[in-house]
């Protein structure tokens, strides 16, 4: 566990030293951002017992109030230097242009899982996101996939020293979104995922995707059809191509796999499917007697793909600008 005063009196130090507006501002990124100690800390609140959710909660609101008053304070100590360094200066002509620096513009994955997240709101479903580095429990068992299954030689998965693992799928997110949320429910969960992959023209060792989850009463595969096609639809464009095939996975019974026709005319795998597995189910916590409900995964890597007319998936991490530059 986070050991809050600590981090307190490390963030107030790196604060007061911050020597301009550029380093203050990427500390804030640092402290307060998405990925920060902080914002961890209160996400994680929800998985403490009840008795501590209060003062645990409270104390890191303090901690977190204490940086946002340093920041300010530093930020205005920074623009008081400025002020008086200006009036020093001899000459200072207010006619030149400002000068620019060249901007970037967004990566064609980030592009489509923006697009991926907007879409989804508006269609109700909540955004949750999982850790990169995962349990055998939420990764594997929870999912219907013990020790013994023959599915887990399909995954040459990067283990780590302490018995966990680089997440091989976005799935175990399921498992902490109805354990989290209940029933009904509607989730998305994007991330990166990890696999020791022999890489080729579609195929990643690190590569990106967004499940989707749906449970409810009554569920059934045509509502997961459609919602497929609706989506692709919208991603790809109206005149995208589809086919379903019977599939398998071991956390969806039955088990479908869709693919897109590239503008080549060839097919792509680009996504799994199925009506969520009982095993799951009760893994989240809900009662499959009760709930039904059904699971995707799509690749965002292979949406870009299909959308830019890419035939490598190696360029999208290749940081090669001539390549970037046309998206």
């Amino acid at each position: 566990m986070i050991d809050l005063d600590q981090l307190r009196t490390e963030a107030l130090a790196q604060i007061a030293a911050a020597p301009d507006d550029a380093a203050l501002a990427a500390l804030r990124v640092k402290l307060l951002g998405r990925k920060s100690e902080l914002t961890a800390a209160l996400r994680g609140l929800g998985a403490l017992p009840k008795e501590e959710r209060g003062p645990r909660g409270k104390h890191t609101n303090e901690v977190k109030q204490a940086v946002e008053q340093a920041l300010e304070q530093r930020a205005s100590e920074l623009a008081q230097l400025a002020e008086s360094d200006l009036g020093k200066r001899e000459w200072l002509d207010l006619s030149l242009p400002a000068p620019t620096t060249p901007r970037g513009h967004l990566h064609p994955i980030t592009q489509i899982e923006d697009e991926l997240d907007d879409l989804f709101r508006g269609m109700g479903y909540r955004v949750v996101e999982g850790p990169w580095i995962e349990d055998e429990f939420h990764n594997f068992d929870a999912l219907n996939i013990p020790d013994w299954h023959p599915t887990r030689e399909d995954w040459d998965t990067f283990w780590l020293t302490d018995g966990n693992l680089m997440r091989t799928h976005t799935s175990p997110s399921q498992i902490r979104a109805m354990r989290r949320f209940g029933a009904p429910l509607r989730a998305v969960l994007p991330g990166r995922c990890f696999r020791n992959e022999a890489v080729d023209a579609t195929h990643e060792a690190v590569f990106n995707q967004i499940e989707g989850l749906v449970i409810d009463r009554d569920i059934r595969p045509g509502h997961l059809f459609h919602t497929i096609n609706a989506i692709l639809s919208v991603i790809v464009g109206p005149g995208v191509e589809t086919r379903f095939r019977p599939g398998y996975f071991p956390f969806t019974e039955p088990s479908f796999e869709c693919d897109v026709k590239r503008p080549d005319g060839s097919w792509m795998e680009l996504c799994g499917m199925g009506m969520v597995h009982p095993h799951v189910l009760r893994a989240g916590g809900l009662d499959p007697a009760e709930w039904t409900g059904f699971a995707f995964g799509l690749g965002i890597d292979r949406l870009a793909m299909t959308r830019f007319g890419i035939e490598d998936i190696r360029w999208m991490n290749s940081g090669d600008l001539r390549f970037l530059e046309q998206f």
